[in-house]
């Protein structure tokens, strides 16, 4: 009896997770972590930046 193609396609994702997935080491994982928050404040802080200066603007636009 023919597997069902989706059967196949799991073991197939199953074998190349379990086989050619080279996984990042804890010190790697915990630096691209560090690298990934530091990154996602700075953005945050920009857009904040960008916000309040717009704000600036549009309240100074509106008071005339």
């Amino acid at each position: 009896m023919k597997k069902l193609k989706l059967f196949t396609d799991i073991e197939e994702s199953y074998r190349e997770l379990v086989y050619k997935v080279s996984w990042p080491t804890k010190s790697q994982l915990a630096s691209s972590t560090i690298l990934v928050m530091i990154a996602s404040i700075v953005i945050a802080l920009v857009i904040l930046c960008m916000d309040q200066v717009i704000d600036t603007i549009m309240h100074f636009i509106y008071s005339i």
